[in-house]
C-alpha cells in the first residue's frame, strides 16, 4: 500500500499537483491523505495519520516547494505525526524500513535551481532536510521525483508528468515484488 500525504494549500488553483492528485485517487493501491481537505483548521488527527502512515509500504509526500521546503500544514504533520517514541527515538521505529518518495513541485525550471539561477543553488541543497526527516525516522529514502516548472506546463506536459510518476510508482511496486521494473525516462 501506498500513503501519499498531499500537502497543497490552495488544490483549486492547482494544476500538476491536482492532477497528480486525482490520478493517484483511482488507485486502488493508493490512500490519498489530502491535509489541507482534511485539517483546514491544523488540527490533525494524530492517531488516524499514524495509523496509515503505518499501514503504507510507501510514504509520498507530495506538495509544492514553498520558501525552499514545505507547505506549513505538512510541517506541522511532521512535528506531530513523526513524533519521538512513535517514528524515532526510544520505543519509536514505527516507519523504520518502509520506503519515502518526495514529490514536490516547483514553479521555477531546473535552470533556476543552479549557482546561476534565481535561487542560487541546485536542487539538491533543498533535498537535504526532507531526506533527513525521513532518514532520521528510519525510512528507506527514494531518490524525489521533482516537478520543475510546473507554473508553465501545458496539459500535454502535465499528462506526461503524471504518467511519468506513474511508471515511478510502477517500477517501486515492481522492485518489492522481485520484478523486473519498466525503465524510466
Amino acid at each position: 500500500m501506498i500513503c501519499v500525504i498531499h500537502a497543497h494549500p490552495y488544490p483549486g488553483r492547482s494544476r500538476v499537483n491536482r492532477a497528480l492528485a486525482d490520478a493517484l485517487r483511482g488507485d486502488s493501491d493508493v490512500e490519498l491523505r489530502p491535509l489541507y481537505d482534511l485539517y483546514p483548521d491544523f488540527d490533525i488527527d494524530v492517531d488516524a495519520e499514524q495509523r496509515a502512515v503505518a499501514r503504507a509500504e510507501l510514504v509520498v509526500w507530495m506538495h509544492p516547494l514553498y520558501w525552499y521546503s514545505v507547505p506549513a500544514l505538512l510541517k506541522h504533520w511532521f512535528e506531530k505525526v513523526l513524533a519521538a517514541g512513535w517514528a524515532y527515538g526510544e520505543g519509536g521505529g514505527r516507519l523504520a524500513g518502509k520506503g519515502c518518495l518526495w514529490v514536490p513541485t516547483t514553479g521555477g525550471d531546473a535552470r533556476d535551481f543552479s549557482a546561476s539561477g534565481i535561487h542560487a543553488h541546485s536542487f539538491e541543497h533543498f533535498v537535504r532536510p526532507i531526506e533527513q526527516t525521513a532518514r532520521y525516522c528510519g525510512m528507506a529514502w527514494e531518490a524525489p521525483f521533482a516537478v520543475h516548472g510546473a507554473d508553465a506546463m501545458g496539459e500535454a506536459e502535465i499528462a506526461a508528468t503524471v504518467a511519468a510518476l506513474g511508471r515511478r510508482l510502477a517500477g517501486w511496486r515492481a522492485s518489492r515484488a522481485g520484478a523486473p521494473a519498466e525503465p524510466t525516462p
